[in-house]
């Protein structure tokens, strides 16, 4: 069976995502020992194992703490994703998300047709994330789709065509779930894609660790190989730091990891 990643990368003005998701892929070739396939939307000389050109559907604007502006922000494409992988199993990640161990060899050593994230937390335990991992009037749960493992299958095709009918009707999906916020997001369309197909219950196996996350309010800094530091304000208004290493982790503010990308160690 071929197993290889899948990362979309689409860049704005603020942020080179592809040159992140370049960055992201040789985290995964070392560590999981896969090849990497980008999706775009122009060709690029960076490092893939294949470039799959794909124009961006659709321009959300959405507010990015760490720029303090709003952005442009190209994300309606990775619900193509079942299609456009040439893999019989595919791990798909955020550019942003950080490969720093072989932790994600559990899900691709899992036996399950589809894995995602149910729950994310707050790497510097500030933030309780009761905001994020719930969504709309009815406290939806959400699951996340920073990461997530699909076999070739009937059941993760369902999921994948249920998002893009989700994606393509965003505006009546989000008055059925009473979703305050306009933006489409993935993770949303995700958390009702499960729903469906699983008889709109919550019953669905997920990844069997929450989605460790950094938040754009703290800052980043790279130590060294696998090795990061995090700066940070606690409620009370004091500095801390803390270090990750050889923790894999979702780090949401581009900003410093895009400092990283430029610099890296």
């Amino acid at each position: 069976m071929t197993t290889g990643a899948v990362i979309f990368a689409y860049n704005n003005e603020q942020t080179d995502y592809v040159a992140m998701a370049a960055w992201t892929a040789e985290n995964i070739r070392r560590h999981l020992g896969i090849p990497v396939v980008l999706v775009t939307d122009r060709p690029t000389n960076l490092k893939f194992e294949q470039v799959i050109i794909q124009a961006s559907k659709g321009d959300n604007g959405r507010w990015f703490g760490d720029y303090g502006t709003n952005v442009v922000w190209h994300n309606q494409t990775r619900t193509n994703v079942y299609e456009l992988s040439p893999w019989a199993q595919t791990l798909v990640l955020d550019a942003d998300y950080i490969v720093a161990s072989n932790q994600l060899q559990t899900i691709l050593d899992s036996p399950e047709e589809f894995l995602a994230h149910r729950c994310a937390y707050d790497v510097t335990g500030i933030d309780n994330f009761a905001g994020l991992n719930y969504f709309g009037a009815n406290h939806m749960p959400m699951w996340w789709a920073t990461v997530m493992m699909f076999r070739r299958s009937e059941h993760a095709q369902l999921i994948f065509e249920t998002m893009t009918m989700i994606r393509d009707n965003w505006t009546h999906y989000r008055n059925i779930y009473k979703n305050s916020k306009g933006t489409y997001r993935n993770d949303h369309a995700l958390s009702i894609a499960l729903g469906v197909v699983n008889g709109h219950t919550l019953d669905h196996t997920g990844i069997p660790w929450s989605l460790a996350s950094l938040t754009p309010d703290h800052t980043l800094t790279q130590l060294g190989k696998d090795h990061y530091r995090v700066d940070f304000v606690t409620s009370d208004q004091r500095p801390k730091w803390i270090e990750l290493r050889n923790q894999d982790f979702h780090a949401m503010g581009k900003k410093s990891l895009g400092e990283i990308v430029a610099n890296p160690c």
